[in-house]
């Protein structure tokens, strides 16, 4: 009961764990495929005068071309995400292979506009494909567990963090539209506040038991909160919904907060509880703790 399975106080803790995810650089990660919206723009702009035919089968291959970048995008974010957590299930969608087959077809369809042949347009699109692969990899593939927690446990997490996380994407994507940036960066700290809460509970599954609410229930209650807040300040812009709305983060900032200090306290005394009970235990079995010339 008093083993913290890595994080602040495990005796190879690595704080680096324990931090907040930063959704700023999981966004920026997804910028090293903008470049790929490029082609498709190009193709088609060349294919204006070259006939009906030509035109719709550049309109083809450009659309396809454009949705390899943009899930290109989704899956190196994906990724980011993956590697900035300690525990996490692969993504559920191979969001970067697929974007790869799909650059191999858009690139066939694009060669077969010119003068390449089947043939010849279709060793292009295998070119084009295992460029994209050796240019961003492949989707993780693997659930990423700790050692010492069983399947069931970690799954169970999983299953809250994808919830709560849902539910904090909901609240970003909502106020978003508000273009408010002052608001915006005030939801932001109130997500990296339970976002501290969820790597909490990711380390260490047996804090689920009092988080569950929070990350479940009053998740969900704050994103119904942002989406009846926004519908209502868009229409009207009351002063007195806003400081309504900002007071709640208050409060809901304060809880989250003084819950997951609560966690990290409890397993702090279960360390200390297990250090005093394994001392006694070793004494009565005759070991020496003292040191060596005391």
């Amino acid at each position: 009961m008093a083993k913290r399975f890595g994080g602040k106080y495990s005796p190879d803790g690595d704080t680096k764990h324990t931090q907040v995810l930063d959704e700023r650089a999981i966004h920026a990660a997804g910028s090293r495929g903008r470049l790929l919206y490029l082609p498709p723009i190009v193709l088609v702009l060349t294919s204006l005068n070259d006939g009906p035919t030509t035109l719709v089968t550049a309109l083809a291959g450009g659309g396809v071309l454009t949705l390899a970048a943009w899930l290109l995008q989704e899956g190196l974010r994906a990724e980011a995400a993956y590697n900035a957590r300690r525990v996490a299930r692969r993504p559920a969608l191979p969001r970067k292979m697929l974007a790869s087959a799909l650059t191999g077809i858009g690139v066939t369809i694009a060669a077969f506009t010119g003068d390449s042949g089947l043939i010849g347009s279709a060793l292009y699109g295998l070119a084009a494909l295992g460029l994209h692969v050796a240019a961003f990899g492949i989707d993780p593939m693997t659930d990423k567990r700790m050692e010492g927690v069983d399947t069931f446990q970690q799954d169970r997490v999983a299953r809250v963090v994808d919830a709560a996380e849902a539910h904090l994407d909901a609240m970003r994507s909502q106020i978003a539209t508000l273009g408010d940036r002052k608001l915006e960066i005030r939801v932001a700290g109130f997500q990296t506040i339970a976002r501290r809460m969820i790597r909490t509970v990711e380390e260490d599954p047996r804090d689920l038991t009092g988080a569950r609410k929070y990350l479940g229930v009053y998740l969900m209650g704050a994103r119904d909160a942002t989406t009846k807040f926004v519908d209502l300040y868009r229409r009207t812009q009351n002063p007195a919904a806003r400081e309504k709305y900002e007071a709640l983060l208050d409060d809901l900032e304060q809880n989250f907060a003084a819950r997951t200090e609560k966690m990290l306290l409890d397993d702090r005394g279960d360390m200390d509880i297990e250090i005093n009970v394994l001392r006694d235990r070793l004494q009565r079995e005759g070991v020496s703790l003292k040191p060596k010339g005391n």
